[in-house]
């Protein structure tokens, strides 16, 4: 959904959009990873909302079309990075921020899909070069994720509570 001053990132999908649009958000990152990306000079930014790390080996490709187009992280990630760098982003300027990751249902069936999110953005962005600028994840709180477009700033919001991720408030 967009509207003149917010572009709002459903579950399992992915907005890039330059200044001008507001911000981009998302809700609800339980175990999901929220991931921005924001380049300074051309004023283009993004933000993905995925669901799971990967698609099991016995997941058909129907399966991914029910859960959204950008469900998996594996595929998503590398798709955020590429309409960035379509609307006009360089690779060396982006800046990169996550947040999500919790561990919302715990319990000795717990399948810590949170943290196995979290492993394969690291190793994802790790292996293409990339460090993240600021990070929130982990914990068993749901968040809400927002980049603004004309600043850069990326907010988290838990529980009604509002922080700035990046830049990081001097202390």
């Amino acid at each position: 959904m967009t509207s003149a001053q917010r572009t709002v990132v459903k579950i399992a999908d992915l907005a890039v959009v330059q200044a001008g649009a507001g911000e981009v958000v998302t809700h609800s990152l339980g175990s999901c990873i929220g991931l921005t990306v924001f380049d300074p000079v051309a004023k283009v930014g993004g933000l993905l909302h995925f669901m799971l790390p990967s698609p099991s080996p016995k997941a058909a490709a129907s399966r991914q079309l029910e859960l959204g187009p950008h469900a998996y992280g594996a595929a998503a990630v590398p798709a955020l990075f590429r309409a960035a760098y379509a609307a006009g982003a360089k690779k060396e300027r982006l800046v990169v921020c996550a947040s999500g990751g919790a561990e919302r249902f715990g319990g000795e069936n717990d399948l810590r899909i949170g943290a196995r999110n979290w492993a394969m953005l690291r190793k994802l962005l790790w292996k293409n070069g990339f460090t993240l600028a600021a990070s929130d994840v982990g914990g068993d709180a749901s968040r809400h994720m927002a980049l603004s477009l004309e600043t850069g700033h990326v907010s988290v919001t838990i529980s009604g509570e509002v922080t700035l991720l990046f830049p990081e408030r001097a202390s």
